[in-house]
């Protein structure tokens, strides 16, 4: 290494040791100045889409657009081409602004630009322009014809901002490429060098410092599709992939990465821009390695690849005065634990707010904490007493305010916070609690990977107790798409044994425990990974697992768009095949088969329609026998939407009997409220519910009422 390389090196680490190194987009993110978060964004492909728009948080994941999702600069003044794209913000160590942003016009063309734009501001508000023409500068390459997604980061060892991007000539693969800009940040000191190069073509690269290390971020293109990191001890290179892998957290096409750090908090945010679906995903990390969905992301806007910066108070408040009015800046939030945050319903319209919060909630005197975007006042403040009914709030900006009737109420349901859906339900004869097994959602094409387990001791109050199985790892024979579990525990010599079946990669395994929280040993391979002989299409998903207690036998159910049930043997890890039997009950047959016994009858229940949709909903059937026939009440519905409460898509049940009584309960999934009815995959953002179920005299069942409040708490005593 070379000596001015290493005085470098030294230099870097000593300035990002006492904070003096910005650190791209969480630039000293723990800076007790800061309380909000600035998103700089465009919206899409055409007209003035390509366009620079703010948005504003106070938490980092609920953001509200400024100027009502319109342009804060005109793009036909600043660039080129007319459109700008992929704007990167960053805050100077001079406590001046910067962006840089794509010189681009989609509807010319993906290969037919060949700049970017500088800007530059002291307040946010006010920016002055220059375009950088790559093609037309440097002669070595007059033949660029995509120069996409600048950004920008301070370089303290030779005091200048180094710009970097992506670049591609003629048809040769896209590489990064980095200058030097000059000291008015209007034009580059330096000719481009590559900055990073890889197998396949490499676009929207992003820098985060952390350790002392320069953590590129970037988007591989052509083979393979998807964003991973390479590492170097030098801003300017060289960088290594240490870890050949994807970061996102989808199976869905993604770009646009950008990293910031939570205001005064250890954690990263990895956000990218999930173009296909429409939508951004949040992802979080402490490591910069591994990465988890942040659930709780709110936005009233559509963003495409943009980037997050803290600001202050007063930064916050000058682009609320410039760009903001009360109504806009009115979207809610709560920092009041008990306020279930994912399901705080807004009324714009009738002026109304209602914040469900979690049982053991004094209403009598509670405080919401509300909050809206920065520079907007709420008042009353303090707790209040909404026993007697709303209480009146007014969010005011300036000289102009609107006030809103802010009711509250406990809601049991949902019963898990976040997302989580095909709820299998358990009593456990050894602990005495109940346990609940979901699918983790809230993952974009239902790509989780991962099992976790739930504990109570009276169905109101949930631990979580981790992790149970995590596919590729625990489980060798298939690494995505966990999905619709099911447990039984059966005493076997004395001792308490726990099997648990589950879906991978649309195939059924089956894994065991002595303990309903694990740790469960996978079986090695799938249990079921083929149809039924005679059966053609759906999936070999969705286990169903009944022991039956007439005969001791336990059987195995399953099937999407199909139903199929077979014996399983003895050792309950191996299936009796020649008493398998398709056993579809009529066309409403979609999934998620689930079987109880009373009173002498077996009833088999199941999910009619798309699981994201708000008419999912769960019918039944009766037998005389384990394997069927079946017959199908005139009205069969166990339980469905209810529009007035706005409750949609309940379907995917499962069903607890509480021991020794006939006493009966549903347990299901919705899709999220408010929001699912209105959102473009309802399906990845379930919750898990509980309600009374009821039969009536002649032994068919009630249909089921879903409710906001749920049941209340029951205790059967630990053992």
């Amino acid at each position: 290494m070379k000596k001015r390389s290493i005085q470098r090196v030294v230099l870097a680490l000593f300035l990002f040791s006492f904070g003096l190194y910005p650190v791209s987009a969480e630039t000293n993110s723990k800076d007790k100045s800061f309380s909000s978060y600035l998103f700089v964004y465009f919206t899409g492909n055409s007209g003035i889409e390509e366009s620079i728009r703010f948005a504003l948080s106070t938490d980092g994941l609920t953001y509200k657009a400024l100027n009502n999702n319109r342009p804060i600069i005109a793009s036909d003044t600043i660039a080129q081409m007319k459109g700008v794209r992929d704007p990167h913000i960053y805050r100077g160590p001079d406590k001046n602004f910067y962006m840089v942003v794509t010189d681009m016009k989609a509807s010319m063309g993906w290969s037919n630009n060949h700049g970017m734009v500088l800007l530059k501001s002291s307040d946010l508000v006010n920016w002055t322009h220059a375009t950088v023409d790559i093609a037309a500068l440097f002669p070595q390459y007059k033949d660029v014809n995509r120069v996409w997604a600048p950004q920008t980061i301070w370089d303290p060892t030779v005091g200048k901002f180094m710009i970097y991007w992506s670049q591609r000539s003629f048809n040769e693969k896209d590489v990064i490429h980095y200058a030097y800009a000059n000291a008015s940040f209007t034009g580059l000191d330096t000719e481009p060098k590559v900055l990073f190069s890889h197998p396949t073509s490499t676009i929207d690269g992003d820098i985060v410092i952390k350790d002392g290390l320069f953590d590129l971020f970037f988007k591989t293109e052509g083979n393979g599709n998807g964003i991973k990191k390479a590492v170097s001890t030098s801003l300017t290179g060289a960088y290594v992939v240490k870890e050949d892998r994807y970061l996102q957290q989808t199976t869905q096409a993604v770009e646009g990465a950008c990293v910031f750090k939570l205001i005064n908090s250890d954690t990263y945010v990895l956000m990218y821009d999930v173009y296909a679906n429409g939508k951004y995903e949040f992802t979080a990390s402490t490591d910069l390695s591994n990465f988890k969905v942040l659930n709780g992301v709110s936005m009233n806007f559509f963003p495409r690849h943009g980037t997050v910066i803290p600001i202050t108070t007063e930064e916050a408040k000058r682009l609320a005065a410039k760009w903001g009015s009360p109504a806009e800046q009115s979207t809610v939030t709560s920092t009041a634990s008990a306020v279930k945050k994912l399901n705080i319903v807004v009324k714009e319209s009738e002026k109304t707010i209602f914040l469900p919060v979690k049982p053991g909630t004094s209403l009598k005197a509670f405080d919401p904490k509300l909050a809206s975007l920065p520079g907007v006042t709420v008042k009353p403040s303090g707790a209040q007493n909404f026993a007697k009914g709303a209480v009146n709030y007014t969010f005011q900006l300036n000289d102009s305010a609107v006030t809103y009737s802010v009711s509250v109420a406990v809601n049991r349901n949902p019963v898990l916070d976040g997302y989580y859906a095909d709820p299998e339900i358990l009593y456990s004869e050894k602990t005495g609690k109940f346990y609940l097994y979901p699918t983790s959602d809230g993952f974009p094409g239902w790509s989780g990977t991962y099992f976790k387990c739930f504990s109570s001791d009276d169905l109101e109050t949930w631990k979580d107790e981790g992790v149970i199985i995590q596919l590729g790892k625990d489980v060798t024979w298939a690494s995505a798409n966990a999905w619709a579990p099911c447990i039984v525990e059966k005493k076997i010599n004395g001792a308490y044994r726990y099997y648990y079946y589950f879906c991978a990669k649309q195939k059924i395994g089956v894994a065991v425990s002595d303990n309903p929280t694990g740790p469960f040993i996978d079986s090695g391979k799938a249990l079921i990974s083929s149809k039924p002989a005679g059966v053609r299409g759906g999936q070999e998903i969705d286990p169903d697992v009944f022991t039956d207690p007439v005969s001791g036998k336990s059987y195995l159910y399953w099937g999407n768009g199909y139903m199929a049930g077979v014996e399983l043997n003895d050792d309950m890890v191996s299936i009796k095949t020649e008493t398998m039997k398709v056993l579809t009950p009529d066309r409403t047959f979609r999934e998620a088969v689930y079987v109880i016994f009373r009173k002498g009858v077996y009833y088999f229940m199941w999910s009619e329609d798309d699981t994201g949709s708000p008419n999912y909903k769960v019918r039944y059937a009766t037998s005389t026998s384990p394997l069927g026939p079946l017959t199908i009440p005139a009205d069969n519905i166990v339980i469905a939407r209810d529009d007035k409460q706005a409750i949609y898509g309940t379907g995917h049940n499962s069903v607890l009997q509480l021991p020794g009584r006939d006493e009966w309960y549903v347990v299901y999934h919705r899709l999220t409220r408010p929001k699912g009815i209105t959102m473009k995959s309802p399906g990845f953002y379930r919750e898990v519910c509980i309600d009374k179920m009821e039969f009536n005299a002649d032994g068919s069942i009630k249909q089921s009422k879903p409710t906001l409040e749920g049941v209340p708490p029951i205790h059967l005593g630990k053992k």
